[in-house]
Parts: C-alpha cells; structure tokens; sequence
C-alpha cells in the first residue's frame, strides 16, 4: 500500500479561501487514492503564482515525503508549474510523484509535457505583446476608451447623488444614522440604486461619498 502527500496549489489568495478550484482538486485526489488502495497521509496547500518557483507549503511536502517515504501526489501536472527548470529540480528531489490525470508518465514523459506547457505561455505572451504592438502602430490609443468610460461613469454617478441630496439629508436631520440603517430606509421608499437594484450599506457609503466630493 503506497503512502501519498497531497499538494494543491491555487493561483490566488481569493480562490485559497473560496475553495475555487481547490475542492476539484482534492476530488481527484481522493478518487485517485480509492482506486489504488493507497492511503492519504497528509494535504498541503499553495496559494501562488504558476510562475514562482519559490512555494513553502511545496518545500515542506517535500520534506515530509522524503521523511516518511511518501510519493507527492498532485491532481494535474499544471498545478506543479509550467516551467522545465522547476520540474526539472523537483524530480532532482529525489522525491517520487505522480499526476492523478497521467499516473503512468514517465520522467522523459513529465519533461516533454513542461517543455510543451512552458512553450504555450511564451507564445501566448509573445502573441499578445505584438498584438498590442501592432495596435500601437496603427495610432491605437491602448487604454482610452476606458479611461473615457470611467470618466462618463463617474459623471453620471455624480449626476445620480446630487439627485438624491434631498432625500439623503432628510434621512440625516432625523438623527444620526448607521449605512445600514439608511439602506433600509431608501429601501423601504421605493428609491432604486443607479443600477435599478437594492440598497446596502457599501453602495450607500459610495453614494455619500460622491454627495461630498460635488
């Protein structure tokens, strides 16, 4: 019966605390355990970047298998790291590990699929950076529309607070006020958002917010 240490890695802070991406993970995993009789003695967990090479929750897996002879066992090949040189330092381990979706790689095998996956991103960047290049060349203003969008945005957020200024300082002459408080009470009168939604105590902060800056 082989011994096997899970490593998860997502790619940001948000999805290490949402469970996004991590919870498909460890089912594949788990699967993968049941199916060969082995038994799952540890998880870890990483939240960085594809591209750093630099992972603590990996470093301590490593150790931990290389103390208890345990195999690292990980639900994808891509969840280690696009990059040859990782692969490459981490089968230098000396640590034995397997991919649940290509059990039966080889390390010739985990080589190529890095090589290939590390060639993919460089030519998805290259692709992107003339791209962008090319639109710069034709007189393309990268960024203009969207700065000329938020400006318009933000117009007619003005537009909408001032609208409401009478109602908003109504509320205010009744005595102090929480935002909760005052969302509900817009609520409770029928007045709709600029969206045409509820109210909440962050959209009543920023609705303030843009009534002090007129």
């Amino acid at each position: 019966m082989s011994d096997y240490i899970a490593y998860y890695r997502v790619s940001t802070e948000r999805q290490g605390q949402s469970g996004l991406g991590l919870e498909a993970q460890r089912d594949i995993v788990h699967r993968f355990v049941n199916g060969t009789g082995g038994r799952l003695v540890e998880e870890y967990v990483e939240v960085e970047s594809g591209r750093r090479c630099d992972r603590p929750e990996l470093a301590t897996a490593l150790a931990f298998c290389k103390k208890t002879k345990s195999t690292l066992l990980i639900a994808k090949l891509d969840r280690l790291a696009r990059n040859v040189h990782f692969i490459s330092g981490l089968m230098e381990s000396g640590v034995e590990f397997v991919a649940a979706d290509n059990p039966h790689a080889n390390r010739l095998m985990v080589h190529m699929l890095a090589a290939f996956a590390e060639h993919e991103r460089d030519m998805i960047s290259k692709r992107t950076k003339e791209a962008l290049a090319a639109a710069k060349a034709r007189g393309i203003k990268l960024g203009r529309y969207g700065q000329i969008l938020a400006q318009e945005n933000h117009e007619r957020a003005q537009i909408f607070s001032n609208s409401l200024r009478e109602v908003v300082e109504e509320l205010q002459g009744e005595g102090p006020r929480t935002l909760a408080s005052m969302a509900l009470e817009l609520n409770a009168r029928g007045v709709p958002t600029p969206q045409g939604a509820k109210w909440y105590p962050t959209s009543v902060k920023r609705l303030l917010s843009y009534m002090k800056a007129a």
